[in-house]
């Protein structure tokens, strides 16, 4: 999502204000950083971030701070480093173009209503492209700053949406990418008087535009994963065969604090409905340890399901306390201590499943729709289910979807030749 709110002000400023990409700070006349609040330690880094750039920044240059940190200190970016020359909430992109030529600019209103207005096209590949369907959070976890930082959710008008993966089509790509915080909440609520229909329903819309070859989405929520959700992510060739499931705890009580909304037995319901009914499914996920008041047990649970789930991928941290979210005052704070040592066991018993998993990969046939260039002589991309797959090419096998025998595997890639 931040991926592409970078298209989107890059976009701007190349249609309308005549900029130009560079790698060099040193040449920059405007530099722009694009923040996460999701966790604490990124708040931290953005003011030595920022510190350094302007070190380097040549005289005149301006500085602007953009997305979710942006949204949530405001002026208080400024007031700790007063070079900043503009400050631009994560639910403000399309006010890039006015915040520039105003100095000392905040603009962070998470109110503010962007499903339709009509940004500049830009895209970092020509080989897919990232499409949002819906802005901000109706979801109210505890440990969660999005909702404060992106606002309310509001479904893209699914007209709107189709006419940009058509654009971002007869451009090129042949893979495009949903981006919401729920994806398969599409369709709770939209601002204008435009046809309502559901995520399932925007996803048989989206597979009928010719010359589309795969659909990858993210994120949804393990909450609205229905069964006509899970049957149409099945049957329909164009959905790519790999999905992220955030589970987040595997304890119900844990579940309950963090206001998921499901239960354990709902998840891993979820999870033997996917496996069942989807062959060589991908499934990923996220994993909080030591969320405040997480008991031994607790922990024990989430360690459980995780083993059950047999999850392909998994992004797992430290419970990090946000401000303007619940948790953050909530009583039972593990301590450090014995966090990291939980986050430790639930990573080196996932890696070992891995090692196990990718040993299964060898000698199979994937098809790879090839995106990235090397320079080590290798041509990378990833195979229907998100395996990360790379082989001895040149750039003739930019874009195209091939099948692949995997010679040589990894834990998180492997290698091979095409077939």
């Amino acid at each position: 999502m931040n991926v592409r709110d970078s298209e989107r002000m890059i976009a701007e400023l190349s249609q309308k204000e005549e900029y130009s990409l560079t790698d060099e700070v040193e040449c920059a006349d405007l530099i722009l950083i694009n923040t996460c609040s999701v966790r604490e330690k990124p708040v931290h880094k953005l003011f030595s971030e920022l510190g350094a750039l302007n070190i380097k920044k040549k005289d005149g240059a301006k500085i602007g701070v953009c997305g979710c940190t942006a949204s949530h200190l405001g002026e208080q970016i400024i007031k700790r480093a007063p070079y900043v020359n503009f400050v631009l909430g994560a639910r403000n992109v399309s006010k890039i173009t006015e915040v520039l030529h105003r100095d000392r600019a905040v603009e962070v209103d998470v109110d503010y209503d962007e499903s339709q207005f009509a940004f500049s096209e830009f895209r970092s590949s020509p080989y897919k492209a990232f499409i949002n369907i819906s802005i901000g959070c109706d979801k109210q976890c505890t440990f969660c700053i999005v909702p404060k930082t992106r606002g309310e959710e509001i479904s893209i008008p699914a007209d709107l949406i189709l006419l940009e993966v058509k654009k971002a089509v007869d451009s090129g790509a042949k893979e495009i990418f949903l981006l919401g915080q729920n994806v398969n909440n599409y369709g709770r609520r939209f601002t204008s008087n435009k046809e309502s229909i559901n995520f399932t329903e925007l996803l048989r819309r989206v597979s009928s535009i010719d010359g589309l070859k795969r659909i990858r989405f993210t994120s949804p929520h393990p909450f609205h994963m229905d069964d006509e959700f899970i049957e149409e992510f099945a049957s329909n060739d164009k959905i790519c065969k790999s999905i992220h499931v955030p589970l987040q705890s595997g304890s119900t009580k844990i579940l309950r604090a963090m206001k998921r909304g499901y239960t354990k037995e709902w998840f891993l319901d979820r999870i033997d409905k996917i496996r069942s009914t989807v062959k060589d499914v991908s499934i990923s996920t996220d994993v909080i340890v030591a969320f405040p008041g997480e008991s031994d047990d607790d922990f024990e649970q989430t360690l459980e399901v995780v083993r059950d789930a047999s999850f392909e991928q998994m992004f797992s941290f430290k419970y990090s306390p946000r401000p303007l979210t619940e948790a953050a005052n909530f009583s039972g704070v593990v301590d450090e201590a014995v966090a990291k040592e939980r986050l430790k066991r639930v990573q080196e018993m996932h890696d070992e499943m891995l090692d196990k998993k990718s040993k299964a990969h060898l000698n199979r046939v994937y098809s790879v729709y090839f995106e990235e260039l090397r320079s080590d002589g290798f041509v990378a991309g990833r195979s229907d289910n998100n395996l990360l797959v790379k082989v001895k090419g040149s750039e003739n096998l930019l874009g195209e979807i091939v099948d692949v025998l995997i010679t040589k595997v990894a834990r998180l890639s492997c290698e091979g030749r095409v077939v």
